[in-house]
C-alpha cells in the first residue's frame, strides 16, 4: 500500500472505530452511576460490545497495515489469532488488547459486570488501541 493510501485507509478506519467508541459513550450515558457502579447491566454490556466492535475495527486496521495474512473468509478470527500476530509485532498493543477483550468483551459484554472501575480500564485500552491507527493531522 502507498504512503496515500494507507492515509485514506487510516482515516476511514480511525473514524469507524471513533464512531463506535462514541456510540459506546453514549449508551453507557444511559445506564447510569451510583458510585463506583453502573446501574444497569443492559446497557453496560450494549456499550461494552460496540466498544469492543471498535477495538476489532482498529486491530484489524493495524494489521491490515502490517500486511498480515487473516484466515480464510470462513474462518472467524479469534482472540488467539489477534494474539499470535500481533505478539510478534508489539508486545504493548498485545497487552491492551488483553485488558479491552477482558474488561469490555467478557466482563462487560458477557458477564454485564457493574464495576465502572472494570469498563473505564476497558474504554482506556479501547482508545490506546485505536489510537494506533490515527492518521496523521486528526487532533
Amino acid at each position: 500500500m502507498e504512503v496515500e493510501e494507507q492515509e485514506h485507509f487510516k482515516n476511514e478506519q480511525y473514524a469507524l472505530a471513533m464512531r463506535y467508541m462514541a456510540n459506546a459513550a453514549e449508551m453507557l450515558k444511559k445506564a447510569g452511576r451510583d458510585g463506583k457502579y453502573f446501574k444497569d447491566s443492559k446497557y453496560v454490556s450494549s456499550a461494552s460490545g460496540i466498544a469492543y466492535k471498535g477495538v476489532l475495527v482498529a486491530v484489524d486496521a493495524w494489521l491490515e497495515l502490517k500486511e498480515v495474512k487473516f484466515p480464510e473468509d470462513k474462518d472467524r478470527k479469534t482472540i488467539d489469532f489477534y494474539n499470535m500476530e500481533i505478539g510478534k509485532r508489539d508486545k504493548k498493543l498485545v497487552r491492551d488488547l488483553k485488558i479491552a477483550y477482558d474488561a469490555l468483551r467478557l466482563s462487560g459484554y458477557c458477564d454485564g459486570t457493574l464495576s465502572c472501575g472494570c469498563i473505564n480500564d476497558g474504554f482506556e485500552a479501547a482508545n490506546s488501541i485505536i489510537n494506533r491507527i490515527k492518521p496523521v493531522g486528526v487532533a
